[in-house]
């Protein structure tokens, strides 16, 4: 997995307000949109995106989105980390967990964003932050073979 041609350096943008939610949330769709992904992979990663960022902003009190295109052969992607310095997650399991909510939520954010992505990784600690990585791809990619 490499970065896609012409996009070098991944794009940081900052979540600290419902504003940058906004711009945050049309930053990726034009992303994606550019690397060619349909209707539905785009609604999927938007709705991912806004569940992730929404949690960025309230529970870990703000932090910032990179925003990195990928190509893996000719099926390009994309990488979304949300990255944040609070509180962390003190229990995992129970945090991924449908209908659990530390807040006024419905409790399918985090869950929900990793059904409706291709990969997702969650590193967290009390006291150390979370940080969520995401990865969509226009296309479900074959099987690895052994040594890839």
């Amino acid at each position: 997995m490499t970065a896609a041609p012409g996009s070098a350096v991944a794009t940081c943008l900052p979540i600290g307000s419902d504003t940058d939610l906004t711009w945050v949330r049309q930053q990726i769709r034009q992303v994606a949109a550019g690397l060619g992904f349909g209707l539905v992979q785009l609604t999927k990663l938007v709705t991912a995106a806004s569940e992730l960022a929404r949690n960025t902003l309230v529970y870990g009190g703000g932090g910032h989105v990179e925003i990195t295109p990928l190509e893996r052969g000719t099926i390009r992607g994309v990488r979304l980390s949300f990255v944040d310095s609070g509180p962390g997650i003190h229990d995992v399991e129970l945090a991924m967990t449908d209908g659990y909510t530390s807040g006024d939520g419905l409790g399918l954010g985090l869950s929900g964003a990793r059904r409706l992505v291709h990969e997702f990784e969650l590193d967290t600690a009390p006291g150390r932050g979370t940080t969520v990585t995401v990865v969509v791809w226009t296309a479900d990619l074959p099987a690895a073979r052994p040594g890839e």
